[in-house]
């Protein structure tokens, strides 16, 4: 059987073995050619998406503070006193959480910015099907098995994984840090990114404690696993090399273990300040899905507040990181939950599936603020009340991809089959 021939009848990506300890590859991509097909080769700008797995409570995140005797009608049991919320300059109708405030801090300067009410027409409330419409950028009625930034990587690297890495591009295309790579990172044949396992894996192969040359090989009988094995090994030796390049990182970063986010967004920083052209980077933490005692007592603790607290106070030191190794500059971050909860708490202290939720984005390029308004809280409110939508998730994407990326305007419609208008987030 032919490679491409095999990759076609697995569309989703070949899983091959684990070539050394913490780091794995689905699969990799590239284009031989001297010249790139877009600008966005030509610049060294870089997103980073974090995944809040689970459907993030937004109402409780970013709190419609005009419309406070709602809310906490609306949310009895679980909403949080008006003298603890965090306000922010410029826009007192809209409180964070007071878990958030190293995000705080970042609006307030100006580097951090939040879409109200993001999602997509006709959601879907299984945890699954939510995010594969999320990752893939589809229609929720239609099945697609390529992701919104695989076929973005695909369509400047148009041809694809021969003669890879090379000069143009001698780096991986995306990195996710977890198990495996993501839907988000799926192009229409390939998968277009690698995966490090785990931050334990990362720090052995930069200390040489692994072999990277790992004998271990799947379906010899296979070219192209064979020739995905030799890629991985070379792309082994240009992580490490980005990695010890830079010896030293900002001092604000939580004590390894203690924030896992934080040890994922920590490797991001470092392996862009050390040079490499990785385009796409993807990180995740889970455990948003807060049906039952999504609060302590005291409304301002609890497993929501751990949650909010651990991605605020990893991107704060995310971004004190990037200023402090001097790329804050070509850095683009973004937020993403499959969906948001219901309007109404619950009688478990919690909040169950639900429409919208707001998206944060940040870095040093970035137009801060608070784009649309704050959901409207019913006065008499059911269990049924979903935040509407006032933006669809692509148009988001739409933004990062034509004016964070500078990719042509057909080129975007094309990637994300459809027309959205951009939000005003860069």
């Amino acid at each position: 059987m032919k490679r491409r021939q095999f990759l076609r009848n697995t569309i989703s990506g070949v899983v091959l073995p684990t070539f050394l300890q913490g780091i794995s590859l689905k699969a990799l991509a590239g284009t031989p050619g001297l010249h790139a097909r877009h600008a966005v080769l030509n610049d060294d700008r870089v997103l980073v998406l974090i995944q809040l797995a689970g459907g993030n409570d937004g109402i409780n995140t970013v709190i419609p503070f005009d419309q406070y005797s709602a809310y906490t009608a609306a949310r009895p049991n679980i909403y949080l006193p008006a003298e603890k919320v965090l306000r922010l300059n410029g826009f007192d109708a809209t409180a964070f959480n007071p878990a958030m405030v190293n995000m705080q801090h970042l609006f307030n300067e100006g580097r951090l910015g939040v879409v109200q009410a993001v999602s997509y027409p006709k959601p879907n409330f299984s945890h699954f099907r939510a995010t594969d419409i999320w990752m893939s950028g589809s229609d929720s009625d239609k099945v697609v098995s390529s992701g919104w930034a695989g076929r973005f990587l695909q369509d400047i690297y148009p041809q694809f994984p021969d003669n890879f890495p090379n000069e143009v591009m001698p780096d991986p295309l995306a990195i996710q840090v977890g198990a495996v790579v993501s839907t988000a990172l799926q192009g229409p044949l390939f998968t277009m990114g690698m995966a490090i396992s785990n931050p334990a894996g990362f720090y052995k192969l930069v200390e040489g404690k692994v072999n990277v040359n790992a004998n271990s090989r799947w379906g010899e009988q296979l070219d192209y696993i064979e020739l995905m094995s030799q890629k991985t090994d070379q792309y082994a030796t240009v992580i490490k090399n980005a990695a010890q390049k830079v010896t030293a990182q900002s001092p604000v970063w939580p004590a390894a273990g203690k924030n896992p986010l934080a040890d994922q967004l920590k490797i991001v920083s470092r392996l862009i300040a050390g040079g490499l052209k990785t385009k796409v980077y993807m990180v995740s933490t889970g455990s948003f899905d807060t049906h039952a005692k999504q609060t302590e007592t005291d409304t301002t603790t609890g497993t929501h507040a751990k949650l909010l607290q651990r991605v605020s106070e990893a991107i704060g030191a995310f971004m004190a990181d990037l200023q402090f190794l001097q790329t804050e500059q070509r850095v683009m971050g973004m937020t993403f939950s499959e969906f948001g909860r219901r309007i109404k708490s619950n009688a478990s202290g919690g909040t169950d599936h639900g429409a919208a939720a707001p998206v944060f984005y940040f870095g040093h390029a970035i137009k801060p603020g608070i784009v649309g308004a704050n959901p409207v809280i019913p006065e008499k409110v059911n269990v049924n009340d979903n935040v509407p939508m006032q933006f669809d998730f692509r148009s988001l994407y739409t933004s990062v991809l034509q004016n964070w990326f500078n990719m042509p305007a057909q080129d975007v419609q094309q990637i994300l089959m459809g027309d959205f208008a951009p939000v005003p987030i860069i």
